[in-house]
């Protein structure tokens, strides 16, 4: 059982469509309660870093989902801006992260001024998957997800990243530790590949 947390963000209809027509068992969590029994975590996010991180932590679940993910060792995964909140801090905010993955979120630059290019990143992009990880089995990497973002996650640790992406420079695009891991593009926007993300997800 899946739990996609409904906290005020994120695009939970478009994940439970993409879960619903795969047959795979998940339910939309609203409360600490509705955390009973799942086995896997969806964190969306969209919008600033401190308005989801304080929307999250007076949703009720922050605590339980702590458990679940840090406690018994279940895998989560930060989408977007959820992918950004696992970091320990922002350079959007003021907000402590929740740091399950050591890094920090820092705006977009681009050191080239030929290279520069406008913010947000919007739209499709190809990125460079480590294909051994079993999240990222069997994309199309040329044929891309859809990101919509202006900061990007900054790893203490080049081995936390597992998928790069282009954006007038290269930037980490999904990250993982250990069981914790997140995406800055938009699975449930992005088709075929992030169907084929979900659905590895779901049988991680």
């Amino acid at each position: 059982m899946i739990a996609i947390l409904h906290y005020g963000l994120g695009n939970i209809k478009a994940f439970a469509n993409i879960f619903h027509e795969a047959n795979i068992p998940f339910r939309v969590a609203e409360s600490a309660a509705d955390l009973n029994g799942v086995r896997k975590i969806i964190l969306p996010g969209v919008g600033s870093f401190d308005h989801a991180v304080r929307q999250f932590r007076h949703s009720g679940m922050a605590e339980r989902v702590e458990e679940l993910v840090m406690g018994d060792r279940i895998p989560v995964l930060g989408v977007c801006v959820g992918m950004q909140m696992l970091a320990r801090s922002s350079e959007e905010g003021s907000e402590n992260g929740l740091g399950w993955i050591p890094g920090v979120v820092r705006k977009i630059r681009f050191a080239d001024t030929s290279a520069r290019k406008l913010l947000p990143h919007m739209g499709w992009n190809t990125i460079d998957p480590d294909e051994r990880e079993p999240l990222l089995a069997g994309l199309d990497p040329a044929a891309g997800f859809y990101f919509l973002h202006s900061y990007r996650f900054e790893c203490d640790s080049e081995a936390n990243a597992i998928a790069h992406a282009d954006y007038g420079a290269r930037f980490a695009c999904v990250v993982r530790e250990k069981n914790v891991y997140g995406v800055q593009c938009h699975p449930e926007k992005s088709h075929h590949n992030g169907i084929r993300l979900l659905k590895n997800f779901a049988e991680l």
